[in-house]
């Protein structure tokens, strides 16, 4: 009975070892609506950490298990995940960002951030005029004779405390409109389908790793991708790194 009980676990560890090796895994990235096919496209496994691009025939081969998330990115593109199971071949379908934001601004549900920006110019239009240094100078002289000359008017406005406040009011908006940038490549729903985090850690990781400004507006989709899978990396050997401390009350 013990001999019969040891050659199970034997065949059900030797099973489990089959299933949980890499095999080969071969596929195409298309075009969701024209079903053309796609090159230079990043397909990443989120369990490996390892990132290549597929030929510019569309196609790619990889080294896979059951259970492993391969995601494919291109920019101009929706990123797009596929779990392996049994099959040895696999097909992505991206679609175009710019017909997403197309229908956004149909349905006026969401605005870009430079949407945003545009309106709250408008709206706060006053503040604006009031706090800008662009009149300040005028052409022409003060005499008429050439050259550039002070206008008294906006030199007084730009000096002046409704000037100052104006100009304060300039930066809060400049401010939300950078961090409206970042949140809005920045999203929860690429970092899960990179790092596969949810929940408080999805949370606390989008907050310690947050990138700059200029970072986010010059990266591509490649580049950021590549920035969550290294602060990913980071974050699993220290969770705490750059976690900010509470305030202690005095």
């Amino acid at each position: 009975m013990k001999k019969i009980i040891y050659i199970f676990l034997f065949l059900s560890v030797q099973l489990v070892g089959l299933m949980a090796q890499d095999r080969p895994i071969q596929g195409i990235v298309f075009d969701k609506d024209s079903k053309q096919r796609l090159t230079r496209v990043y397909i990443f496994n989120t369990r490996t950490g390892d990132g290549f691009y597929n030929t510019t025939k569309g196609e790619f081969k990889t080294n896979a298990r059951e259970g492993d998330i391969l995601l494919a990115a291109l920019q101009g593109y929706g990123v797009d995940t596929i779990s392996i199971n049994k099959e040895n071949t696999i097909l992505f379908y991206l679609r175009r960002n710019s017909i997403q934001l197309q229908e956004v601004i149909v349905k006026d549900t969401l605005k870009t951030p430079n949407q945003q920006l545009q309106a709250t110019k408008q709206e706060y239009n006053t503040a604006y005029s009031k706090g800008s240094t662009g009149n300040v100078l005028t052409t022409g002289g003060s005499n008429g004779g050439g050259g550039a000359g002070l206008s008294i008017n906006a030199l007084y406005s730009l000096l002046s405390k409704e000037g100052r406040n104006a100009r304060l009011l300039q930066k809060i908006i400049e401010r939300d409109y950078r961090d409206a940038m970042i949140e809005y490549r920045f999203t929860k729903t690429l970092i899960n389908r990179v790092t596969g985090l949810n929940g408080e850690k999805l949370t606390d990781f989008k907050q310690q790793y947050k990138p700059g400004y200029y970072f986010i507006i010059e990266a591509n989709d490649y580049e950021l991708i590549e920035y969550i899978q290294r602060s990913y990396r980071s974050y699993l050997e220290n969770p705490d790194a750059y976690r900010l401390q509470p305030l202690k009350e005095n």
